[in-house]
């Protein structure tokens, strides 16, 4: 089938995702810019602070589980709706608290309904994306992280010092629902849409998978528990997702204490971390796909390699203890970083290629879970291994030590993934078992 015969409307349905998750993003993050204002009006201390994300880490935890099954029961386009509704409702919703208490109940809120990106995410890519081009549509629509992380520092602040901080909340709140409009435009599962063309539908089902449809059962969240194969995305999750949070809320507090980066101006060394990221997220998607388009390696042992390449990337953040230049360690943290987004990529299309479409969303919420879960624990460590340091006068020694545990999880992930995929029956079967 000639490629200019198959039709792209699988792609708009990629931006879609894209977008979506860049306003996830950057609905997640304007609370931490907006954290110095927000302290001066309403006082908070930096426990006060600490609870308010501790909450929507745990909602965001809890949400995940929830809209994981429901997501399969309902499906992708009025579960992904109901998702970006209440998180939209809940961003919005900051602008009008008066306490600190209030932002809690918010922040939970809006955990809650940000948790049904990936599950929606990850199952429309499945229903519209043939295996050999998953990870790299997957890649795609995950760099949104990175461009919400990018975009966030540079809208939040022109909006605070033009408008205010109420009316920060409000505009990008409102992004999501000026993104609802496009999705019930432009996003129905293949079987039922009308601008598909028969070539492009024969050719996103050319896995010889069963077509999607709306009556499709989903599988009990209890029995997939069950399955080596979820415990695949589990472990991939679990080891590896608190290592991306710990870049996202503590790289900037190391770099101002290990080498006096001023924070209070536009920081060009963290915009270039996190830019990286965007190239790994959608570089590590392509990398897998080659190899299944190209070289006709079979799905999983695809994404293994890929995994493995991404493992070998991160391994040298350990020698960041050793750069003596700002600039030399923006270099091996931001390609740490961007393989993280490569890792997330795969780990997120792994899924889709050893579950039937029925199951995808409940075990993107499941292994979700379970990422978050790490990701809340994973800060106690953080915390209390740089509060010893930092009692003892030598910070710089406690980031060391976090750094020897972000080069080591990748390689232990891959090593649980390899032995639980080694002799792995298909889902179907294993079902039936």
């Amino acid at each position: 089938m000639e490629k200019s015969k198959i039709g792209n409307y699988r792609w708009v349905i990629c931006a879609l995702l894209f977008f979506a998750t860049t306003i996830n993003y950057i609905d997640r993050q304007i609370l931490g810019l907006l954290k110095p204002t927000l302290e001066l009006e309403f006082n908070w201390t930096e426990s006060d602070y600490a609870n308010i994300v501790m909450v929507f880490a745990g909602c965001y935890a809890l949400g995940y589980i929830i809209f994981g099954n429901f997501i399969d029961r309902i499906g992708s386009k009025l579960g992904y709706s109901i998702s970006i509704i209440i998180w939209s409702i809940a961003a919005i919703a900051h602008a009008f608290v008066k306490s600190t208490f209030g932002f809690g109940a918010v922040r939970a809120l809006l955990g809650l309904g940000e948790a049904g990106n990936f599950p929606a995410a990850v199952k429309a890519t499945a229903e519209w994306f043939p295996k050999r081009e998953r990870a790299l549509a997957t890649g795609i629509f995950n760099s949104g992280t990175s461009i919400g992380a990018v975009a966030a520092p540079i809208m939040v602040p022109w909006l605070l010092g033009a408008y205010g901080w109420q009316e920060a909340f409000l505009i990008t709140g409102a992004l999501g629902f000026i993104w609802l409009i496009f999705w019930w435009l432009f996003y129905e599962i293949p079987s039922r849409h009308k601008k598909i063309q028969p070539e492009e539908f024969a050719y996103i089902h050319s896995d010889s998978e069963d077509v999607a449809t709306t009556d499709e059962k989903p599988i009990k969240w209890a029995r997939l528990i069950q399955l080596p194969q979820t415990w695949v995305f589990i472990s991939g999750k679990l080891l590896t997702d608190p290592i991306w949070w710990f870049f996202l809320f503590w790289l900037p507090s190391y770099f101002a204490t290990t080498f006096s980066l001023d924070l209070k101006k536009p920081s060009l060394h963290l915009a270039i971390v996190y830019t990286a990221t965007t190239f790994g997220s959608i570089g590590g998607g392509y990398l897998s796909s080659y190899l299944i388009k190209k070289l006709g390696w079979a799905p999983l042992r695809a994404r293994k390699a890929t995994l493995l390449v991404v493992a070998f990337a991160v391994l040298p953040i350990i020698l960041a203890k050793f750069a003596t230049d700002i600039w030399i360690a923006v270099a091996i943290i931001s390609i740490a970083a961007a393989a993280h987004q490569a890792w997330s990529a795969n780990i997120f299309t792994i899924v889709s290629d050893i579950f039937p479409k029925r199951a995808v969303s409940s075990v993107v919420g499941i292994g979700g879970m379970a990422g978050s879960i790490g990701s809340t624990l994973f800060p106690l460590l953080v915390g209390s291994l740089l509060d010893y340091y930092k009692a003892a006068g030598n910070i710089g020694a406690g980031y060391n030590i976090l750094f020897v545990i972000c080069g080591l999880a990748y390689f232990v992930a891959w090593l649980i993934i390899h032995f639980l995929t080694k002799n792995m029956k298909p889902v179907e079967e294993a079902l039936r078992d």
